[in-house]
C-alpha cells in the first residue's frame, strides 16, 4: 500500500476498531549494527520513580522542571520534539521551547522525516515546514537526512533492530521534550512515541515500526516500545523525559491543521529520568481528572488499546509504573 495522508488517517480509523476489540478481549547508509555508547551507565529499573511536576506552562516552569533531571546530561545535546505539520494549532510554543533550547549548552532541536507523504516526508519539504512552523531560532538537524544506522533490540517482542537517523549518533545526551496528547494509531502520544516513532527514520525505521500493513493494536504498541527500548539503551543515563500536557487534542501534531480541538484544559508539566514513569503520570493525570472533559481522550486511548505501551515498558524494564509526583509550585 502507497503511505499516503489519507491512507493514514484511514488506518488509524481501522486501529480503533481493532483496538477496541482488543480492549474487549482483555536502505540505510549503514546497515551494521551500532553497539550500545552508554553500556557501561545502564541501571536495573528503580522500584520507584521520582516525576516533577509544575501546572503552570510556561518557559521558566520548563526550564525549572528540567533542572531537576539534568545532572547526566552532558557532552552534545539533542532535544527531540515533535514540530508538527504546516501550521498544526497544537504544536509546543515555540517562545518557550526556544528558551528552553537557549539554556542547555551546545543543544539542537532534532527530528527526522515522516513515512506518509506530505510536507515532512523529504528533508527539503521538511526543512520548509520548520520554517513555516517557526523553528528558525536555532539548528534543526534531520536525523535521517544522510540516512540510517541500526540500533539493536535487545529481547524485543518483535524487532531485533531498528533504524535510526544516522544523525542520532553524533549525540552525547538526549532530552525527549514531548507534547502529550492523543493520537489516531497509538491511543496516546507520550515520551515513548516521542522517541520510538519520532527517530525512527522515516524511510526505513518507521516502516520496521508499522510493518508494511500499517499494524494496529497491541503489537503496534510492542513494536513502539522495542524501538523505544533500544534508543534508552543506547543513552543509557544520558536521556531525560519532559511531557507538556498541553493543548490536549485527541489527535497527534501529525494531523497538522486538521486536528480536532482539544476538550480538555491545559494539566501542566511532568518530568523524569524513568520514561515510564513520567508516560504512566501522563495518563494517570488524565484519567484522574475531576469532570467529563476527558472522556473524549479516554476513549480515543482505549479504543487504541494505547495502555499496552505502558505494560510493555513495564515488561521490556524500560522503567517503573511506581512514581512519586513532587510538585515545584
Amino acid at each position: 500500500m502507497k503511505v499516503t495522508r489519507r491512507n493514514f488517517v484511514k488506518l488509524a480509523g481501522m486501529a480503533g476498531l481493532v483496538g477496541l476489540a482488543g480492549g474487549l478481549i482483555g536502505c540505510g547508509t549503514n546497515s551494521a549494527s551500532i553497539k550500545s555508547v552508554a553500556e557501561a551507565d545502564k541501571l536495573p529499573p528503580a522500584e520507584k520513580a521520582t516525576v516533577y511536576f509544575s501546572k503552570t506552562i510556561d518557559a521558566e516552569h520548563l526550564i525549572a522542571l528540567y533542572d531537576k533531571i539534568n545532572s547526566e546530561i552532558t557532552g552534545k545535546v539533542g532535544i527531540k520534539l515533535h514540530t508538527g505539520e504546516p501550521h498544526g494549532p497544537n504544536i509546543l510554543p515555540r517562545d518557550m521551547v526556544k528558551a528552553f533550547q537557549a539554556h542547555i549548552p551546545n543543544s539542537a532541536i532534532v527530528e527526522t522525516n515522516t513515512l506518509y507523504g506530505g510536507a515532512r516526508s523529504t528533508t527539503e519539504r521538511h526543512r520548509r515546514t520548520l520554517k513555516t512552523n517557526g523553528w528558525t531560532f536555532c539548528p534543526v538537524d534531520i536525523l535521517d537526512e544522510d540516512g540510517d544506522v541500526t540500533f539493536p533490540v535487545r529481547h524485543g517482542f518483535h524487532l531485533s533492530e531498528v533504524a535510526v537517523g544516522s544523525h542520532l549518533t553524533n549525540y552525547d545526551s538526549l532530552i525527549v521534550l514531548t507534547h502529550f496528547k492523543g493520537h489516531p494509531m497509538g491511543g496516546f502520544g507520550g515520551s515513548l512515541k516521542n522517541i520510538a516513532i519520532g527517530c525512527a527514520s522515516g524511510k526505513v525505521g518507521k516502516r520496521q515500526i508499522h510493518r508494511e500493513d500499517w499494524v494496529t493494536g497491541n503489537e503496534l504498541m510492542e513494536r513502539m516500545a522495542d524501538a523505544g527500548k533500544a534508543i534508552c539503551e543506547h543513552f543509557g543515563r544520558k536521556i531525560v523525559y519532559i511531557n507538556v500536557l498541553q493543548r490536549l487534542s485527541v489527535d497527534c501534531d501529525c494531523m497538522g491543521m486538521g486536528a480536532a480541538a482539544p476538550e480538555m484544559p491545559d494539566l501542566g508539566i511532568l518530568a523524569s529520568t524513568d520514561i515510564l514513569a513520567v508516560d504512566q503520570a501522563s495518563v494517570d493525570m488524565i484519567y484522574n481528572f475531576p469532570d467529563d472533559r476527558k472522556n473524549y481522550l479516554i476513549t480515543r486511548i482505549e479504543s487504541r488499546g494505547g495502555r499496552r505501551q505502558l505494560t510493555a515498558m513495564a515488561e521490556h524494564q524500560m522503567g517503573t509504573k511506581n512514581y512519586e509526583l513532587v510538585k515545584i509550585d
